[in-house]
């Protein structure tokens, strides 16, 4: 399949780009509240109202759809710490990862079980989301992409990383571009030697991008105590992590990091060049530093708990002042806060058990409140024989959490939480609708 180059912005064109946009409120870094989010995002800087939870449905309870669950996050409204709206999708479909469109108007959702996208508009009423769009031809459109992942907002754009294919459902993959309208634009595979795939990060003030590596949906779908036990399945993980040019898509380097590396948190100082990842597998922390030839180079900086007892990193984030990371381990249920100033004396500073067993991070862009979930996939759930499953707030002085409030979403009959993003009630007041544009 070919891949034609987008058009580039000339220099001249971004700069006025940039002072528009900061006419309009858009100003500042565009950094987004969740600091592991797009730099093309405009940001939430003062408190959430609300955190959007993508969530699993389970048989029997309630109506065992998966579905879109507001929580309010703010202490000022009555509906803090309750569930403010629900709105399902009918069906399970192993709700996983999405993310909002370059200007926060809409939230993507996808499933890992059939690659069905679901598009809310978040904008008219932050309070109660609206389903808007469903694609559900994203693996004939995409020539045979399957498991939606990352959903990463471009300029006009969303990008969306894959998990497997529909050949063999095993971990060669790809990634794929749509247009905020929902339109197909193009599939870009992974590079030879570094097929698989899982989450997409770009660095834009150095023209880079970088993916990681997970496995396929035959095994991501399976028990995870069964896959566990299969040595031959085990062989079936990704150990790479590619360097691309961003705006060209191109691969530039393949990076050798063992173990399943899976979020990507790039420094998010504009002069800090480098990104932390974890694996898996090998419960590893690591940091991908750019030398001074341009290049990158992956670097092992720490255990993430006890390796031999496969405590299995799944979600990191990292502090808006690239002070903090905060790395959860699912079989466990431990939060691990990394001190990453020094990034290659990466070194833990503070440790909390959340739950019997822990998945999603995510913080205020202030850095005063974190927010964590349970569920990391339906069949890999209660592994470690307790399966809880919460969104849990918490407020964070720089030395400790304090609990803020918890939702038991089994008690409310709502099923398994996994991602979340943040809203605002008067965010879109005096905001113009998107701008699209080529990155």
């Amino acid at each position: 399949m070919s891949i034609h180059r987008p058009p580039r912005i000339s220099d001249l064109a971004a700069g006025a780009l940039a002072v528009w946009f900061a006419l309009l409120g858009f100003a500042g870094s565009a950094i987004a509240d969740e600091t592991c989010q797009s730099p093309y995002l405009p940001k939430i800087t003062g408190q959430e109202d609300f955190v959007y939870v993508w969530t699993l449905g389970i048989e029997g309870v309630g109506d065992g759809s998966d579905k879109l669950v507001t929580v309010g996050a703010n202490p000022a409204r009555s509906d803090y710490g309750k569930v403010a709206s629900s709105l399902s999708v009918g069906g399970r479909h192993e709700a996983h990862h999405g993310g909002f469109t370059d200007d926060r108007r809409q939230l993507w959702l996808g499933g890992l079980a059939d690659s069905v996208i679901y598009i809310f508009d978040v904008a008219t009423d932050p309070s109660k989301p609206k389903l808007v769009k469903t694609i559900d031809d994203f693996v004939e459109k995409s020539g045979g992409v399957v498991g939606p992942h990352t959903f990463y907002a471009l300029p006009g754009r969303m990008l969306i990383s894959g998990l497997s294919n529909s050949n063999d459902m095993g971990g060669k993959t790809g990634m794929v571009e749509y247009n905020n309208g929902g339109e197909y634009i193009r599939t870009i595979w992974m590079p030879e030697g570094a097929v698989y795939g899982y989450d997409v990060r770009v660095k834009k003030e150095l023209n880079r991008m970088l993916t990681s590596s997970f496995t396929g949906y035959n095994n991501y779908m399976r028990k995870l105590s069964d896959l566990l036990g299969d040595a031959e399945a085990m062989k079936n993980f990704g150990n790479t992590m590619v360097v691309w040019d961003y705006h060209t898509r191109k691969p530039l380097q393949t990076l050798e990091v063992p173990g399943a590396p899976l979020e990507i948190r790039w420094a998010l100082d504009p002069d800090h060049h480098y990104a932390f990842t974890s694996t898996a597998l090998t419960s590893k922390l690591w940091g991908i530093f750019r030398k001074d030839d341009g290049t990158f180079e992956a670097v092992e900086l720490a255990d993430i708990g006890d390796p031999a007892k496969i405590p299995l990193p799944v979600d990191i984030s990292l502090s808006a002042d690239d002070r903090f990371l905060f790395v959860d381990s699912f079989m466990d249920g431990m939060l691990r806060v990394f001190d990453v100033s020094e990034p290659r004396k990466a070194h833990v500073v503070y440790e909390k058990k959340i739950g019997g067993q822990v998945n999603m991070v995510s913080q205020s862009w202030d850095g005063k409140r974190l927010y964590f979930t349970a569920s990391l996939l339906a069949n890999w759930d209660g592994t470690a024989g307790s399966d809880p499953q919460f969104l849990k707030a918490y407020n964070w002085n720089g030395v400790e959490l304090t609990p803020a409030f918890e939702v038991d979403f089994l008690a409310e009959k709502l099923g398994r939480p996994h991602i979340m993003n943040f809203g605002q009630m008067d965010f879109y007041k005096g905001r113009v609708a998107r701008v699209s544009l080529n990155p």
